[in-house]
């Protein structure tokens, strides 16, 4: 898998999070279907948007020290962003390439192009000939008469084509630069993604991925220029839809920005936001709303609601255990095949969701009815399923013996039939945040949140 990583010149915000998210999810269950993985994310550190925000943050030093300054700030903010949200980060099986890294491979690659008869040079630039692509605009469906018909050569650009795209930049006064053969400059932004994906995974690769405003023309280019250079390239391609704020862009200007670490200081649990971007199916715009997060906030709580009680079932005695009938775990086993049916349709994650709900709830249905071997045997599918989609697994509530001795005082006011006594006290527990629940011959407890309360 290729995936278009980011371009570090700002903070990592949340449309940056659901496309980190939603490739490592497809990255995470395609190794758990048994699939050897190799996964690369490419860093763009090489950039007009970098250039300037080093002119802004780093005046009167050399641009290209802060060029690297800046991508070097931006990237491990990026990396921390990703830590806080469970997100996988470099390692064995996670390559993370950096555009700098690879600007000699980038010249040889142009160097072949030309020498194929598909690029040329003019005045220290260097443009891919679009005449020479293959069906160029048969990812973005276009066509390639219509393109050419609107569009129109910049007086500034030494094009042969309206549609031909740069290579090689030539350096402008007070730039950074690398030498090559056509004279000092930097590589385009499309070449970067062909070199790199080529040099890592090979001429042809399983999976290409990124956001859908990448299609036309980054992805697009891509495919004309490695074609051309006699690589078969992507098998597949996956896009995910973009991200809005209230119905509106993200942007700064209209001070709807939110970045991850605003995110996790006002609501301080990245899964609320990763359930939240798995309501919506990956390739479809989804628009963030902060009532769609506090729902997100109760789906969470109904799922620690059922680890809380499966992990403190019978804390204080033992009652007659229910048999886990044959029936029961065809229930549970019919539901997470569900889970991995939408899975398999194209990554449903809404329909996979709903599965959880439906195995979580039939746990709770379970812990009523004193079948420990049952909720057990669902908890443990939970916590597979879970780790599937990096959501995380609440710890065993921890209770006092201020606690203990009041639940037990609870239990035995409840055997006298001092319902009066027994309800009292229980009032105390969930004064101390701690909402328990009886049946015939057992005690669970559940942690009340703050938010369970509204």
């Amino acid at each position: 898998m290729y995936v278009c990583g980011p371009t570090v010149y700002d903070l990592p915000h949340i449309g940056h999070a659901r496309s980190a998210y939603i490739f490592d999810v497809i990255r995470r269950y395609l190794a758990y279907k048994g699939y050897k993985v190799k996964f690369v994310r490419n860093v763009t550190d090489v950039d007009d948007k970098i250039i300037e925000k080093a002119r802004l943050e780093f005046k009167g030093e050399d641009l290209k020290t802060g060029v690297k300054k800046v991508a070097d700030k931006y990237l491990g903010l990026y990396h921390s962003a990703l830590k806080d949200l469970g997100i996988g980060i470099a390692g064995s099986d996670i390559v993370e390439p950096k555009a700098s890294e690879y600007i000699p491979k980038m010249i040889e690659f142009i160097q072949r192009l030309i020498d194929q008869g598909a690029a040329y040079a003019v005045r220290g630039d260097v443009y891919f000939d679009i005449t020479q692509a293959r069906n160029y605009g048969k990812l973005s469906n276009q066509s390639l008469d219509k393109m050419e018909a609107g569009s129109r050569v910049s007086p500034t650009e030494n094009k042969k084509n309206p549609l031909d795209f740069a290579l090689w930049k030539s350096a402008k006064e007070n730039e950074p630069f690398w030498e090559s053969p056509w004279g000092k400059g930097r590589p385009g932004w499309h070449i970067e993604c062909s070199v790199m994906s080529s040099h890592i995974l090979g001429d042809e690769f399983d999976i290409h991925g990124g956001g859908i405003d990448l299609i036309f023309p980054h992805h697009e280019n891509e495919i004309a220029q490695s074609e051309a250079a006699g690589c078969k390239f992507a098998r597949f391609w996956i896009h995910h839809g973009l991200l809005t704020i209230n119905g509106q862009k993200m942007a700064k200007s209209l001070g709807n920005f939110i970045s991850v670490e605003d995110f996790m200081r006002k609501y301080h649990d990245a899964d609320l936001l990763k359930l939240f971007f798995l309501s919506a199916r990956y390739s479809h715009p989804i628009d963030y709303t902060e009532d769609k997060i506090e729902e997100s906030r109760k789906q969470r709580n109904s799922f620690d609601d059922f680890f809380d009680r499966a992990n403190t079932w019978g804390i204080l005695r033992k009652g007659i255990r229910a048999p886990f009938s044959d029936q029961d775990k065809t229930k549970a086993d019919n539901i997470c095949l569900e889970f991995y049916k939408s899975m398999d349709d194209d990554f449903n994650t809404p329909r996979a969701l709903a599965s959880l709900f439906e195995l979580a709830n039939l746990g709770l249905i379970f812990i009523a009815q004193d079948k420990e071997e049952a909720f057990i045997y669902i908890k443990s599918k939970l916590e597979i399923l879970f780790d599937l989609l990096s959501l995380e697994i609440p710890p065993k509530p921890l209770l006092s013996p201020d606690i203990i001795a009041k639940i037990n005082e609870m239990d035995i006011a409840r055997e006298n039939k001092d319902f009066k006594r027994a309800d009292e006290l229980r009032g105390i527990l969930k004064a101390a945040k701690f909402n328990v629940s009886t049946t015939a011959s057992n005690i669970t407890i559940a942690i009340i949140r703050e938010e369970d309360k509204k």
